[in-house]
């Protein structure tokens, strides 16, 4: 049999397809009609062996056969003893077995009625608890008095599995058979009792599932009437649509669903549904797993970097260097770099240029003036009109997650009691933190490693320390005049002339006229005033040419004046050293190097020192430090010891509204005051920059590029400078220091013959003689002859 076990006392219908089956049972039926029932041990096998049959079977009567006519056989059989195969005597054309019969012993005991009792009561429940167990089999269970009969009746009524109801046939004893049946009663009851109230749950789910769609439906009409309904339900289909094509990352993913979860319960006109509205397009809206693909070919950047900007080889050698190891190591992180330099150089333009070198989105944020440090870090939910900071808001816009992300002006951020921008940013330009950068708004991690972030500053004194020390400076100084005049040829005039609608046969640009417009118009370390006066000439040029005064012409020198009014800055280094007193120095400015007159003045006084000019307590500290060490030298100066004991000395340095500190300034003051105390004129071509102490040693400076151009700008020929200085000048490309002589020196004494003229003054004044009779400037004026 399959799937199915015959108990004794018990009569069961069988189905009889098999051909040794049907041979067997009209066998049977020539003799005795009793044949041995065994049960299967898997019912999927079509000709089971001694091996797919269970040892204890059940040998029964057949009572009833009646022959179908597709040729199988349907029979009644009831089972009367339980037998144990002992060996199999033949396997054809069925199986005949030698067996022994297991005869049961019902011993009625307190423990056998107690059990009967209980497997009754259990199945009475489980009788109740399922529908197909009928009354009739319910009641004779209640009034069988035959434990062992008990038992297998119960057995074979169970839905269990064939093994289990096999176990139970293998049971001889009636206590341990009577305790299995009790399990598995129990067992059933068990899962009928769990999957009722599974049902029941599920059930009252689903009513009030129904009941909601009920609802929903009856809201949707009226919602429909009113002319609300479908709107809200196409926006929330839609922002599914959009979290599913968005490439979030499962933490964001997960927020977002939530969030629209909430949406698709709220109403339209509720506050909280825009601000919800508002938060869930943020975060379907970031290219979370967009990105442009990188120009990696070397030689195709430098060609780009090149034809947008001249000069500045150090940025583009660093560009290029970035998508070579790129091309290495596809993984790496973008740069963090910081451009330095004064105003009009080109960090700006260079970030779009290197934009367009690499393939990528542009953007750019000015961060001069922030004092919120929520424009970096963004507004929590809290707020009303909350929005993400500037750099989430700069990645929205860029559309990929790796653009090239400038963020002008950060010597210029502010901090005050709404926080320090500053301090925010350390997160974002750290390579090692910023693959999780977290915005206030968003609450969610965003991935700003491949960002290549650029930074600009006219000056890095007022950046944080922490803050600098996440990036990587590049110096850009200013332009010297021949690196003007290129970059005013070869980009400049021709942007200026498409900007103004003029072709190159209306109006071209001699050399001359440019470096006319540079001396004479401009003094700057970068080509912004430069491209503004060149911009002038083009709109006085389109005029007359509108007015068809003339058709084209040429921009000579001559011509400059005409369009750009009378020369604005004139060369005053001759005209300013031409008398005693005046000395030229150079400074660093946040807006590249300048040069600046220190003039000194004595009079009958009583001991003064007057010191004007705006200037700062360290500057001040250098005209007291120069004034000193020429007091305490003036006999090897020829100078009367006592020169200072009934004068006042006045120190100025023009340009007095503009504030002016720093010490480099000291070797200026000093030539200034020597020239003054002696007569000598200092040479016009001659410029110098260097602290002093009152030992007269000679300290290094800073900035010293943006003073050498300075100096170039000026016509400068001789430059003095510290000899601690000279690692800062071999850096220095020779472009720029062509046409100079350098004089580095390390004691202050080693200026005086480099800065002045030599040769008797033109008034020599006769000091007293001292006490040995000596007259000073007598002995000076003896050196000089």
């Amino acid at each position: 049999m399959r799937d199915t076990v015959l108990y004794p006392e018990l009569m069961i219908p069988l189905v009889v397809g098999r051909d040794k089956s049907i041979k067997l049972i009209d066998d049977a039926l020539k003799t005795d009609n009793i044949i041995g029932v065994v049960t299967q041990k898997d019912a999927k096998v079509e000709e089971p062996e001694q091996e797919h049959l269970y040892e204890v079977g059940t040998a029964a009567l057949i009572t009833k056969m009646i022959r179908m006519q597709d040729g199988t056989l349907r029979i009644i059989v009831h089972g009367f003893s339980r037998f144990r195969i002992k060996n199999y005597t033949s396997l054809d054309p069925y199986f005949i077995a030698e067996t022994r019969i297991l005869s049961e012993q019902e011993e009625r005991n307190n423990e056998s009625e107690a059990l009967m009792l209980n497997v009754k009561k259990l199945f009475e429940k489980f009788a109740e608890m399922v529908p197909y167990i009928s009354s009739d089999l319910t009641s004779i269970v209640k009034n069988m008095d035959s434990p062992g009969r008990l038992a297998d009746l119960i057995a074979h009524s169970l839905r269990i599995s064939t093994d289990e109801k096999q176990q139970v046939l293998e049971l001889i004893d009636v206590v341990p058979r009577l305790e299995r049946v009790s399990y598995l009663l129990s067992k059933e009851i068990n899962i009928i009792e769990i999957r009722n109230k599974i049902q029941s749950e599920v059930k009252g789910e689903i009513d009030k599932t129904q009941r909601e769609y009920y609802l929903r439906e009856q809201l949707k009409a009226i919602q429909k009437e009113l002319g609300e309904g479908d709107e809200r339900e196409l926006e929330v289909n839609e922002f599914k649509e959009r979290i599913e094509k968005a490439g979030l990352p499962p933490d964001a993913k997960k927020v977002a669903e939530k969030e629209l979860k909430r949406l698709s319960k709220m109403h339209p006109s509720s506050a909280e549904y825009s601000v919800c509205r508002t938060y869930l397009e943020w975060l379907t809206e970031l290219p979370w797993a967009t990105a442009t693909e990188d120009n990696l070919d070397v030689k195709d950047a430098a060609r780009v970097l090149d034809e947008d900007h001249y000069d500045l080889e150090k940025v583009k050698k660093r560009m290029l260097e970035y998508l070579a190891v790129r091309q290495l190591k596809s993984d790496m992180k973008g740069p963090i770099l910081c451009f330095v330099g004064p105003p009009g150089v080109g960090k700006t333009s260079l970030g779009k240029s290197i934009a367009r070198a690499l393939g990528r989105k542009f953007i750019r944020i000015s961060l001069g003036g922030v004092h919120d440090e929520a424009e970096i870090r963004g507004h929590r939910r809290t707020y009303v009109g909350a929005l993400p900071g500037r750099i989430i808001q700069g990645i929205k816009r860029a559309g990929t997650s790796n653009p090239v992300f400038m963020m002008d002006e950060v010597d210029k951020i502010g901090m005050d009691f709404r926080g320090d921008p500053s301090a925010a940013l350390l997160e974002v330009l750290d390579p090692e933190q910023n693959f999780s950068f977290s915005d206030h708004y968003l609450e969610v991690s965003f991935d700003l490693s491949k960002v290549m972030f650029i930074a600009t500053a006219n000056f890095l004194e007022p950046v944080p320390p922490a803050l600098k020390d996440r990036m990587e400076v590049i110096e850009l100084p200013g332009y010297t005049d021949d690196e003007k005049l290129r970059i005013a040829t070869q980009f400049l005039v021709p942007k200026e002339l498409d900007a103004h609608g003029l072709k190159t046969e209306q109006l071209q640009f001699e050399d001359e006229a440019i470096l006319e417009i540079i001396h004479s118009y401009t003094r700057e370390a970068g080509v912004r005033n430069l491209e503004r006066e060149i911009a002038n000439i083009c709109r006085g040029v389109a005029k007359e040419i509108v007015e068809r005064i003339l058709e084209n012409t040429a921009i000579t020198r001559v011509l400059v004046q005409k369009y750009l009014g009378p020369q604005k800055f004139y060369p005053e280094l001759a005209e300013r050293t031409s008398i005693p007193g005046v000395a030229v120095g150079v400074a660093w400015t946040p807006t590249g190097g300048d040069i600046i007159f220190v003039e000194a003045a004595k009079a009958k006084g009583k001991r003064t020192l007057t010191l004007t000019g705006h200037l700062g307590e360290v500057m001040k500290e250098s005209a007291q430090a120069a004034l000193s060490y020429i007091r305490s030298k003036a006999k090897d100066f020829h100078l009367n010891p006592d020169f200072f004991e009934e004068s006042d000395i006045h120190i100025h340095v023009p340009a007095g509204a503009i504030q002016k500190d720093g010490p480099s300034a000291g070797i200026t003051i000093f030539i200034a005051l020597l020239s003054l105390l002696t007569n000598r004129l200092v040479k016009s071509d001659v410029a110098m920059t260097g602290e002093i102490t009152l030992r007269g040693a000679v300290l290094p400076i800073g900035g010293l590029k943006e003073k050498i151009l300075a100096a170039k700008r000026a016509g400068i020929k001789h430059f003095i400078l510290p000899d601690r200085n000279k690692t800062d000048l071999d850096e220095i490309p020779e472009h720029i220091k062509d046409g100079f002589t350098f004089h580095l020196i390390k004691i202050v004494d080693e200026a005086v013959n480099v800065a002045l003229q030599e040769g008797i003054p033109t008034t020599v004044p006769i000091a007293p003689k001292t006490e040995e009779g000596k007259n000073y400037n007598a002995d000076y004026v003896s050196k000089v002859n």
